[in-house]
């Protein structure tokens, strides 16, 4: 299946106006956003994110490389017709209403009015702002703008949405809201590029990730396999004596005791398989046994400090 979004060896250098310093935001960089796909980019301050989204919707160059959305080159205008876009920190006039700022996007975007009050129903209902249609938007809280500004990007139906902290100031409920959204965009095939620093969020949200560093992507994949601890599993079994441990021990598996379970190391499924036979051989039931993961903070964390990033996390030199 054709990406809608793809990006293809990266590179954007900036210079100075005098041309004699240039900084490096972004350095080859390679990714893809399926249809019906949620994508978290991740990194620290300086990274390359915005970079990456200002290259994708128009607004700067890449040095080296290409990107195209639906499609098309981001050099195309058409690129950007099926685009839905919530930039961070996003302003909205005090005097509209909600309706009111849906409708003028709406007809930024070629809607026709009809179809345009039937989404923007649509859309506050599924944020919670149905009752709030009619208010003017300086009356709204911080995460009621929030939920505003991300239904005025989904509005005319994009088939991609790039997002910069969509939950900011959002509290725990309009959180899920936003996420259960998302998951129904994505299930009509929509592509969604999600930039945010709340690690969390994006773990429940997206399907992979890819992590910016230095204007590099540091490790990408699914959150699922980026988050698994290499071969360590917990079990919880009874009964778990001393006499047990000692024979996975023996078999070469890693165990530590840890709150009423215990966690194994092992070489490979094989290696685990057996010291569940070495339970049950010797009468004890299996109550549980998982894999053990980290956070996707403890990933990023990881990666950032391994990096020895510099502040901005940028690299910058003499032309």
């Amino acid at each position: 299946m054709t990406p809608l979004i793809e990006v293809t060896g990266l590179r954007k250098v900036y210079r100075s106006a005098l041309g004699q310093s240039r900084v490096t935001a972004l350095d080859g960089i390679d990714f893809t956003v399926g249809p019906g796909e949620l994508f978290g980019l991740l990194g620290p301050n300086g990274a390359g994110k915005t970079t990456t989204v200002k290259i994708l919707l128009g607004l700067t160059r890449a040095t080296e490389g290409s990107a195209r959305v639906s499609g098309l080159p981001v050099s195309d205008p058409e690129s950007r017709r099926r685009v839905g876009y919530l930039p961070e920190g996003h302003r909205i006039p005090g005097y509209l209403t909600a309706r009111q700022t849906l409708s003028i996007f709406g007809r930024m975007s070629g809607m026709e009015t009809a179809d345009i009050r039937r989404r923007s129903a649509e859309l506050l209902e599924q944020v919670g702002l149905g009752q709030w249609g009619d208010m003017r938007v300086k009356k709204f809280s911080k995460g009621m703008t929030q939920r505003l500004g991300l239904i005025c990007a989904l509005i005319h139906s994009p088939n991609v949405l790039l997002l910069d902290e969509p939950t900011d100031g959002v509290d725990p409920v309009g959180r899920r809201e936003i996420r259960d959204l998302l998951r129904a965009e994505a299930s009509r095939g929509t592509a969604v590029l999600l930039n945010s620093h709340l690690l969390s969020e994006i773990e429940l949200t997206c399907d992979r990730v890819a992590v910016l560093r230095k204007g590099k992507v540091a490790v990408a994949g699914r959150i699922a396999d980026l988050t698994r601890k290499g071969e360590q599993y917990k079990m919880i079994a009874s009964p778990m004596d001393d006499a047990l441990l000692a024979a996975f021990r023996e078999s070469g598996a890693a165990v530590e005791r840890v709150n009423g379970h215990v966690i194994l190391s092992v070489d490979g499924v094989q290696h685990l398989n057996a010291l569940v036979d070495k339970l049950r051989a010797g009468g004890g039931m299996l109550s549980e046994l998982s894999p053990v993961r980290s956070t996707l903070e403890d990933v990023f964390v990881d990666l950032v400090r391994a990096s020895d990033v510099q502040v901005g996390g940028m690299e910058e030199g003499r032309s």
